[in-house]
């Protein structure tokens, strides 16, 4: 079984490498644009037949030079939700997406795709329906309107795709292989560091009606997401648009408190609670950045009533299995 990963090399990229590896699954052509170089780490552990570069990988894959494939797992894309260059985000994520479905189509190839929940934006309900789509920025736009496009050219579940497509909405992703992400990487990795730096965690203050830290977002760990777009892997029958989250809502607090008391246990450190770790200073609160305003999502969580629908039953770990999973392996590689 031959295998495309597009942003190989990236975060949900290469776990999903390490999650076909896993299968015994090695027969796998990796795409990535490695102008950050650090960012080879993340394969470096891995087995994989070939890596082509993003520039070249679309026109050869027009044109059928890798031959016959499965299934492409399309996880390449600018996700800086902060960028404003719509020219380039478009792109990025719209053009390249587009060229690929149809390459994909042409030649009978699964497809497998990111979206974002970033396309929900400004929505208090979280459901794959237009009437709840609303998006902030140009990155949660990029990610809608291929979903358009899709809805569009196969039907609104996509009931009408001859081979399976399938595109699923990452809600809030953590787990390792981000390292290289800079500012958009976890809450969880960059209070990692902050702990092991300064002995304490920052958070937002109180916004959009939520007190500080209070801010609830739909948290979900990498392995989860493997799992799922494996799971889709196994059944080709499974086309549309499913949210890819674990369905509740938590806050940022509990991720702070799970940060703190985990790494605390290292060193012997007892558990505290919320309210003992503000008291003694682990969490510090900072005014909610400027920039932020009108552009925040303060609530997301998923609703995984068509991903149950669609028979996958995976069971998804909470802020506190997940994240302290999570610092285990930042630490183990630390």
């Amino acid at each position: 079984m031959k295998i495309v990963v597009t942003g190989a090399a990236g975060f949900i990229g290469s776990n999903l490498v390490r999650g076909l590896n896993a299968r015994g699954i090695d027969d796998i052509i990796a795409v990535d644009d490695l102008k950050e170089g650090d960012k080879f780490r993340n394969l470096a552990d891995l087995q994989i037949a070939d890596y082509v570069d993003a520039d070249d990988f679309y026109d050869l894959f027009a044109e059928g030079a890798f031959g016959e494939v499965e299934a492409v797992f399309h996880e390449g894309a600018c996700s800086d939700t902060m960028e404003t260059d719509g020219k380039y985000m478009m792109d990025n994520n719209y053009t390249l997406s587009c060229e690929l479905f149809e390459s994909c189509q042409a030649q009978g190839t699964r497809l497998l795709y990111a979206s974002s929940a970033a396309t929900y934006g400004g929505s208090d309900t979280f459901r794959e329906s237009p009437e709840f789509e609303k998006p902030l920025n140009v990155y949660g736009y990029s990610k809608l309107l291929f979903d358009q496009r899709m809805r569009r050219e196969l039907g609104p579940r996509f009931e009408n795709a001859q081979t399976q497509v399938a595109g699923f909405r990452y809600f809030n992703v953590y787990g390792p292989r981000e390292q290289h992400k800079g500012r958009m990487a976890s809450v969880a990795f960059h209070q990692f560091n902050q702990f092991r730096k300064e002995g304490k965690v920052k958070l937002f203050g109180a916004y959009g009606g939520y007190d500080a830290g209070g801010q609830m977002r739909d948290f979900v760990f990498i392995d989860d997401v493997v799992a799922v777009n494996l799971w889709f892997l196994d059944h080709p029958e499974a086309s549309g648009i499913f949210n890819l989250g674990t369905g509740h809502a938590q806050p940022f607090n509990d991720v702070a408190l799970t940060v703190v008391n985990t790494l605390r246990a290292v060193d012997g450190g007892s558990a505290l609670s919320l309210e003992d770790a503000v008291r003694g200073g682990l969490i510090d609160y900072i005014d909610f950045p400027a920039a932020l305003v009108g552009k925040y999502q303060s609530y997301t969580q998923a609703d995984l009533s068509h991903l149950r629908a669609a028979g996958c039953d995976h069971a998804f770990a909470n802020v506190q299995a997940g994240v302290a999973a999570y610092m285990a392996s930042l630490l183990t590689s630390a």
